[in-house]
């Protein structure tokens, strides 16, 4: 069930940035999702279909991209997949291993689109005094 407070901070952080962009609309959104985290992405679907209904985002895609599962041996320091059967380093049989990837969740990117009259985001002006 904590997939809707997850999925709750996804929406409201796409939107925060989408107004700050003037954004007229969230067409997508790309979430990392370590696999060994406990995220489920069918329920965080799931709550977005419904918690996005009557904003810019509704309708938007939802992008999941899987990290998978990574170890470092603190013993050797070998890097390898994280072999769920063993948990043992492949390079020197140690079951001393520290999780290196896998365990991600973060939001890498919203693709909107733009008011006519909105600079790119890379086009910002400044001024100097």
């Amino acid at each position: 069930m904590h997939e809707m407070g997850i999925t709750q901070s996804l929406l409201n952080i796409a939107l925060d940035h989408a107004q700050r962009a003037n954004a007229t609309r969230i067409n997508g959104l790309t979430i990392v999702v370590g696999e060994l985290s406990s995220v489920v992405d069918d329920s965080v679907q799931f709550y977005w279909d419904f918690i996005s209904q009557g904003t810019i985002a509704e309708k938007a895609t939802l992008n999941f991209k899987r990290i998978p599962a990574a170890a470092r041996c603190t013993d050797c320091g070998h890097t390898a997949p994280l072999d769920r059967e063993t948990y043992a380093c492949p390079a020197c049989g140690s079951g001393s291993l520290a999780i290196v990837a896998g365990e991600e969740f973060f939001l890498e990117s919203i693709d909107v689109d733009l008011a006519a009259s909105s600079p790119a985001p890379e086009q910002k002006e400044t001024s100097h005094a």
